[in-house]
Protein backbone atom coordinates (compact mmCIF):
# COMPACT_ATOMS: atom_id res chain seq x y z
CA UNK A 1 0.00 0.00 0.00
CA UNK A 2 1.44 3.34 -0.73
CA UNK A 3 2.44 5.43 2.01
CA UNK A 4 0.37 8.23 3.64
CA UNK A 5 1.78 11.79 4.68
CA UNK A 6 2.33 10.31 8.36
CA UNK A 7 4.11 7.26 6.98
CA UNK A 8 6.83 9.82 5.46
CA UNK A 9 7.57 12.10 8.75
CA UNK A 10 9.51 11.26 11.73
CA UNK A 11 7.87 11.22 15.17
CA UNK A 12 8.66 13.89 17.40
CA UNK A 13 10.20 16.17 15.19
CA UNK A 14 8.94 18.40 11.73
CA UNK A 15 10.18 16.48 8.47
CA UNK A 16 12.83 17.46 6.53
CA UNK A 17 13.01 17.33 3.01
CA UNK A 18 16.29 18.24 0.65
CA UNK A 19 16.09 20.17 -2.06
CA UNK A 20 17.63 19.00 -5.55
CA UNK A 21 17.31 21.07 -8.16
CA UNK A 22 18.73 19.41 -11.61
CA UNK A 23 17.94 22.49 -13.63
CA UNK A 24 20.69 24.86 -15.39
CA UNK A 25 18.99 27.96 -14.09
CA UNK A 26 17.15 27.89 -10.57
CA UNK A 27 17.65 30.63 -8.34
CA UNK A 28 20.22 29.91 -5.76
CA UNK A 29 22.10 26.45 -7.28
CA UNK A 30 21.08 26.36 -11.01
CA UNK A 31 23.59 23.93 -12.84
CA UNK A 32 25.33 22.86 -9.37
CA UNK A 33 23.61 19.33 -9.74
CA UNK A 34 22.87 18.92 -13.49
CA UNK A 35 25.17 16.42 -13.76
CA UNK A 36 23.09 12.69 -13.04
CA UNK A 37 26.27 11.29 -10.79
CA UNK A 38 26.36 14.86 -9.14
CA UNK A 39 22.43 14.81 -7.99
CA UNK A 40 22.99 11.27 -6.98
CA UNK A 41 25.53 11.36 -4.70
CA UNK A 42 24.52 14.72 -3.22
CA UNK A 43 20.92 13.82 -3.07
CA UNK A 44 22.31 10.24 -1.16
CA UNK A 45 24.32 12.81 1.03
CA UNK A 46 21.70 14.53 2.27
CA UNK A 47 20.11 11.53 3.63
CA UNK A 48 23.05 10.87 5.87
CA UNK A 49 23.20 11.78 9.24
CA UNK A 50 26.21 13.39 10.82
CA UNK A 51 28.04 12.56 13.88
CA UNK A 52 26.22 11.98 17.37
CA UNK A 53 23.19 13.51 19.06
CA UNK A 54 20.21 14.43 18.26
CA UNK A 55 20.52 16.46 15.22
CA UNK A 56 21.97 13.30 13.87
CA UNK A 57 20.07 12.92 11.50
CA UNK A 58 19.67 13.73 7.51
CA UNK A 59 16.22 14.72 4.99
CA UNK A 60 13.52 12.12 5.14
CA UNK A 61 12.65 12.91 1.72
CA UNK A 62 14.49 14.24 -0.79
CA UNK A 63 12.58 16.90 -3.86
CA UNK A 64 13.74 16.23 -7.37
CA UNK A 65 12.66 19.28 -9.14
CA UNK A 66 13.48 19.98 -13.12
CA UNK A 67 12.23 23.56 -13.67
CA UNK A 68 12.76 26.20 -11.92
CA UNK A 69 10.23 28.16 -10.61
CA UNK A 70 11.92 31.49 -10.07
CA UNK A 71 10.35 34.19 -10.56
CA UNK A 72 10.37 34.72 -14.39
CA UNK A 73 11.31 31.40 -15.17
CA UNK A 74 10.69 30.67 -18.87
CA UNK A 75 8.71 27.14 -18.79
CA UNK A 76 10.41 23.97 -19.69
CA UNK A 77 8.47 21.12 -21.75
CA UNK A 78 7.49 17.86 -20.28
CA UNK A 79 10.03 15.60 -22.49
CA UNK A 80 13.47 17.84 -21.41
CA UNK A 81 12.36 17.87 -17.59
CA UNK A 82 11.85 13.85 -17.70
CA UNK A 83 15.17 13.55 -19.31
CA UNK A 84 16.68 15.67 -16.62
CA UNK A 85 14.70 14.21 -13.62
CA UNK A 86 14.50 10.37 -14.30
CA UNK A 87 17.45 8.99 -14.47
CA UNK A 88 18.24 10.86 -11.01
CA UNK A 89 14.73 9.77 -9.30
CA UNK A 90 15.42 6.00 -10.48
CA UNK A 91 19.07 6.08 -8.89
CA UNK A 92 17.90 7.78 -5.75
CA UNK A 93 14.92 4.83 -5.21
CA UNK A 94 17.17 2.42 -5.85
CA UNK A 95 19.43 3.17 -3.39
CA UNK A 96 16.52 3.12 -0.93
CA UNK A 97 15.82 6.75 -0.99
CA UNK A 98 12.50 8.24 -0.32
CA UNK A 99 11.56 10.73 -3.21
CA UNK A 100 9.35 13.18 -4.02
CA UNK A 101 9.03 14.57 -7.55
CA UNK A 102 8.79 18.70 -7.95
CA UNK A 103 6.36 19.24 -11.03
CA UNK A 104 3.51 20.65 -12.54
CA UNK A 105 3.32 17.96 -15.31
CA UNK A 106 0.75 15.14 -14.79
CA UNK A 107 3.40 13.07 -17.36
CA UNK A 108 6.61 13.70 -15.27
CA UNK A 109 4.89 12.63 -12.21
CA UNK A 110 3.70 9.65 -13.58
CA UNK A 111 7.12 8.83 -15.12
CA UNK A 112 8.16 9.55 -11.54
CA UNK A 113 6.15 7.36 -9.60
CA UNK A 114 7.11 4.57 -12.05
CA UNK A 115 10.51 5.17 -11.46
CA UNK A 116 10.20 5.07 -7.30
CA UNK A 117 8.93 8.34 -6.60
CA UNK A 118 6.25 8.15 -3.29
CA UNK A 119 5.61 12.16 -3.37
CA UNK A 120 4.34 14.47 -6.07
CA UNK A 121 4.94 17.99 -4.84
CA UNK A 122 3.19 20.30 -7.16
CA UNK A 123 3.86 23.90 -6.89
CA UNK A 124 0.75 24.76 -8.77
CA UNK A 125 -2.12 22.81 -6.64
CA UNK A 126 -3.27 21.06 -9.94
CA UNK A 127 -4.07 24.09 -11.42
CA UNK A 128 -1.31 23.87 -14.46
CA UNK A 129 -2.46 20.68 -15.69
CA UNK A 130 -5.72 19.26 -15.83
CA UNK A 131 -4.67 15.60 -15.53
CA UNK A 132 -2.66 16.07 -12.25
CA UNK A 133 -5.48 15.36 -9.60
CA UNK A 134 -6.92 12.71 -11.29
CA UNK A 135 -3.43 11.05 -11.68
CA UNK A 136 -2.75 11.27 -7.90
CA UNK A 137 -5.71 9.71 -6.80
CA UNK A 138 -5.29 6.90 -9.30
CA UNK A 139 -2.01 6.00 -8.04
CA UNK A 140 -2.70 6.75 -4.37
CA UNK A 141 0.44 8.79 -4.19
CA UNK A 142 1.20 11.68 -1.06
CA UNK A 143 0.17 15.01 -2.64
CA UNK A 144 2.08 18.51 -2.01
CA UNK A 145 -0.54 20.96 -2.99
CA UNK A 146 1.18 24.64 -2.89
CA UNK A 147 -0.72 28.05 -2.89
CA UNK A 148 -0.77 29.42 -6.64
CA UNK A 149 -1.79 31.41 -8.48
CA UNK A 150 -0.20 31.42 -11.63
CA UNK A 151 3.14 30.80 -13.78
CA UNK A 152 6.57 32.00 -12.65
CA UNK A 153 6.93 34.75 -15.72
CA UNK A 154 4.08 36.10 -14.64
CA UNK A 155 3.22 35.66 -10.27
CA UNK A 156 4.97 39.01 -9.48
CA UNK A 157 1.99 40.63 -11.18
CA UNK A 158 -0.29 38.04 -9.10
CA UNK A 159 0.87 39.35 -5.83
CA UNK A 160 -2.52 41.64 -4.74
CA UNK A 161 -3.89 40.93 -1.58
CA UNK A 162 -6.62 42.68 0.46
CA UNK A 163 -5.94 40.04 3.38
CA UNK A 164 -3.39 37.69 2.39
CA UNK A 165 -3.72 35.39 5.12
CA UNK A 166 -7.31 34.88 4.66
CA UNK A 167 -6.89 34.69 1.06
CA UNK A 168 -4.50 31.83 0.72
CA UNK A 169 -6.45 29.91 3.35
CA UNK A 170 -9.56 30.20 1.52
CA UNK A 171 -7.53 29.54 -1.72
CA UNK A 172 -5.97 26.51 -0.61
CA UNK A 173 -9.25 25.66 0.92
CA UNK A 174 -10.58 24.94 -2.92
CA UNK A 175 -7.56 23.51 -3.85
CA UNK A 176 -8.60 20.48 -0.92
CA UNK A 177 -11.78 20.68 -2.45
CA UNK A 178 -10.88 19.62 -6.18
CA UNK A 179 -8.79 17.24 -4.40
CA UNK A 180 -11.04 15.42 -2.48
CA UNK A 181 -13.38 15.70 -5.76
CA UNK A 182 -10.87 13.74 -7.66
CA UNK A 183 -10.19 10.91 -5.17
CA UNK A 184 -7.57 11.99 -3.23
CA UNK A 185 -7.52 10.44 0.02
CA UNK A 186 -7.07 13.35 3.01
CA UNK A 187 -3.98 11.17 4.32
CA UNK A 188 -2.36 11.97 1.40
CA UNK A 189 -2.98 15.37 1.54
CA UNK A 190 0.09 17.95 2.14
CA UNK A 191 -0.89 22.07 2.05
CA UNK A 192 2.15 24.34 1.10
CA UNK A 193 1.75 28.30 1.58
CA UNK A 194 3.90 28.77 -1.29
CA UNK A 195 6.12 31.35 0.10
CA UNK A 196 7.11 33.62 -2.70
CA UNK A 197 4.88 32.53 -4.98
CA UNK A 198 2.80 35.83 -6.57
CA UNK A 199 3.72 36.68 -2.98
CA UNK A 200 6.19 39.95 -1.39
CA UNK A 201 8.53 39.65 1.46
CA UNK A 202 5.73 41.49 3.39
CA UNK A 203 2.89 38.16 2.48
CA UNK A 204 5.62 36.04 2.99
CA UNK A 205 6.28 37.03 6.98
CA UNK A 206 2.37 37.66 7.58
CA UNK A 207 1.81 33.75 6.28
CA UNK A 208 5.21 32.38 8.51
CA UNK A 209 3.64 35.01 11.83
CA UNK A 210 0.02 33.33 11.15
CA UNK A 211 0.98 29.61 10.15
CA UNK A 212 -1.29 28.29 12.42
CA UNK A 213 -4.44 29.28 10.19
CA UNK A 214 -3.35 27.25 7.66
CA UNK A 215 -2.38 24.29 10.14
CA UNK A 216 -6.37 24.75 11.01
CA UNK A 217 -7.50 23.38 7.88
CA UNK A 218 -6.33 20.49 9.45
CA UNK A 219 -3.72 18.99 6.90
CA UNK A 220 -0.13 18.09 7.36
CA UNK A 221 1.38 22.11 6.62
CA UNK A 222 4.63 22.45 4.41
CA UNK A 223 6.99 25.54 4.86
CA UNK A 224 9.26 26.33 1.57
CA UNK A 225 11.27 29.25 2.65
CA UNK A 226 15.07 27.90 1.56
CA UNK A 227 17.16 31.01 0.63
CA UNK A 228 14.24 33.01 -0.40
CA UNK A 229 14.52 36.60 -0.97
CA UNK A 230 12.69 37.54 1.89
CA UNK A 231 15.29 36.28 3.86
CA UNK A 232 18.33 38.47 2.03
CA UNK A 233 17.50 41.33 4.64
CA UNK A 234 18.90 39.25 7.28
CA UNK A 235 21.81 37.47 5.56
CA UNK A 236 25.42 38.35 5.96
CA UNK A 237 26.04 37.94 2.08
CA UNK A 238 23.93 39.33 -0.82
CA UNK A 239 24.02 35.44 -2.37
CA UNK A 240 20.80 33.37 -2.12
CA UNK A 241 23.41 30.59 -1.27
CA UNK A 242 24.65 32.46 1.59
CA UNK A 243 21.49 32.35 3.73
CA UNK A 244 21.00 29.06 4.57
CA UNK A 245 21.85 30.47 8.58
CA UNK A 246 18.55 32.53 8.55
CA UNK A 247 16.73 29.84 6.62
CA UNK A 248 17.79 27.22 9.59
CA UNK A 249 16.41 29.99 12.33
CA UNK A 250 13.11 29.82 9.95
CA UNK A 251 12.80 26.50 10.02
CA UNK A 252 12.80 26.13 13.94
CA UNK A 253 10.23 29.24 13.77
CA UNK A 254 7.95 27.22 11.47
CA UNK A 255 8.10 23.95 13.15
CA UNK A 256 6.96 25.80 16.52
CA UNK A 257 4.58 27.28 14.27
CA UNK A 258 3.05 23.96 13.54
CA UNK A 259 4.48 22.60 10.28
CA UNK A 260 4.50 19.22 9.44
CA UNK A 261 7.42 19.85 7.51
CA UNK A 262 10.23 21.75 5.77
CA UNK A 263 12.16 22.20 2.49
CA UNK A 264 15.22 23.48 2.62
CA UNK A 265 18.82 23.42 0.40
CA UNK A 266 21.47 23.15 3.79
CA UNK A 267 19.97 19.86 5.34
CA UNK A 268 22.44 20.17 8.37
CA UNK A 269 21.51 23.32 9.46
CA UNK A 270 17.93 22.68 9.26
CA UNK A 271 18.81 19.52 10.94
CA UNK A 272 19.98 20.77 14.04
CA UNK A 273 17.45 23.58 14.13
CA UNK A 274 14.13 21.05 13.80
CA UNK A 275 15.99 18.91 16.95
CA UNK A 276 16.09 21.99 19.09
CA UNK A 277 12.73 22.58 18.24
CA UNK A 278 11.56 18.58 19.37
CA UNK A 279 13.78 19.19 22.36
CA UNK A 280 11.43 22.13 23.40
CA UNK A 281 8.70 20.29 22.62
CA UNK A 282 9.28 17.57 25.47
CA UNK A 283 8.58 19.87 27.69
CA UNK A 284 5.62 21.36 26.65
CA UNK A 285 2.14 19.81 28.67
Amino acid sequence: MPPSAADLAPTGRAALLGILNVTPDSFSDGGRWFSVDDAVRHGIGMTRSSGDGPAAFGADLIDVGGESTRPGAARVDADAEQARVLPVVRALATEGVQVSIDTMSAATAEAALDAGALVVNDVSGGLADPAMLPLVAERGAVYIAMHWRGHSADMNALASYADVVGEVRGELERRIDAAREAGIRDDRLILDPGLGFAKNGGHDWALLAHLDSIVSLGFPVLVGHSRKRFLAPFAAEAAASERDDVTAMLSLLAADRGAWGVRVHDVRSSARALALSARLHEELP
